[in-house]
């Protein structure tokens, strides 16, 4: 199921959206200001983004180029050809004037999904949950700060849930991203890691590696 975040502070047309949305069968995220949603994408990417440009904080404008790889509908009631350029030469994937058509909106909507390219799936382990994209972990739905050390053994083991991953493996496979983790520092790596999550689910296997139960 797709997600789709509504950045819009006014509530009526943010209902409205919301609403037509979620009878489409799309998963819905709100931001009432350019600053909450720039919070909300710290910790969530959805699938589209559908962007007013007035906003509370900060503006759409200033927004867009912190949402590359995201496909934008601007849905503004600015109607010069100037701003549309403007705005779809930054990185919008498309602009819809207000007040517009819903079906239509709803058009758009379904065609710059059916475009966009297949994201790596959210890694998921009990009550871990791992975004790739945004390179952001949860645990029980509360964000983890991991280093990005701590982040890729992680991705390595969510991978291979079930499966032991041997020491010169993870060595092998972290090595061009993680210069930090050698051999001697990688027992400390993990038990920061596991410390972190406060889950029990990593396991050590004697001599060998570490697994994911």
């Amino acid at each position: 199921m797709e997600k789709i975040l509504i950045v819009e502070d006014d509530p009526r047309i943010s209902d409205l959206l919301a609403e037509a949305l979620e009878r489409e069968g799309y998963r819905v995220t709100r931001a009432w200001s350019g600053t909450e949603a720039a919070l909300v994408l710290k910790y969530s990417r959805p699938d589209l983004i559908l962007l007013d440009l007035t906003l509370p904080g900060l503006t759409g404008e200033e927004l867009l180029p912190e949402l590359s790889g995201i496909p934008v509908i601007v849905v503004s009631a600015r109607a010069d050809a100037d701003s549309k350029v403007s705005l779809l030469l930054s990185g919008a994937a498309d602009y819809v004037t207000k007040p517009f058509d819903l079906r239509e909106l709803l058009a758009r909507i379904k065609l710059r999904l059916r475009e966009s390219p297949a994201s790596p799936a959210l890694l998921e382990h009990g009550a871990i949950a791992l975004d790739p994209l945004a390179r952001s972990v949860t645990v029980g739905g509360e964000p983890v700060r991991l280093t990005r050390t701590e982040y890729a053994i992680l991705k390595l083991l969510m991978e291979s849930p079930g499966r032991v991953v041997t020491k010169s493996r993870i060595l092998e496979s972290l090595a061009p991203d993680t210069p930090d983790c050698t051999e001697s520092s990688l027992k400390t790596h993990m038990s920061h890691l596991r410390a972190k999550l406060g889950t029990g689910d990593i396991e050590a296997v004697w001599g060998i590696g570490f697994i994911l139960k």
